[in-house]
């Protein structure tokens, strides 16, 4: 599903959500999600996961095309974890 797919998907779910009132509430979703995250924060939407950071070391690597060694710098990467219920729902078909 794309992100207006979801958004179409909520307009007709809601029934009263045209789809720019529908777009607003995804973006603001997602907006708020990475703000969380960019703060260092964690987001847990129960049932559904948890978003979280994790922190990334440096490393060094080779370049597949000229095999020369290549350092790659330690960062952070948004990271999810399914909660319990969506993963019984995806394994169970329900």
């Amino acid at each position: 599903m794309t992100k207006s797919q979801l958004i179409e998907r909520l307009s007709f779910e809601s029934g009263t959500l045209n789809k720019k009132e529908a777009e607003l509430i995804v973006n603001t979703i997602f907006d708020s999600i990475g703000s969380a995250l960019k703060g260092g924060g964690r987001v847990e939407i129960r049932g559904f996961g948890s978003f979280s950071i994790r922190n990334r070391d440096g490393r060094e690597a080779r370049n597949p095309k000229s095999g020369a060694l290549v350092k790659i710098p330690s960062k952070k990467t948004p990271f999810f974890k399914t909660g319990k219920e969506l993963r019984e729902r995806v394994n169970n078909g329900g």
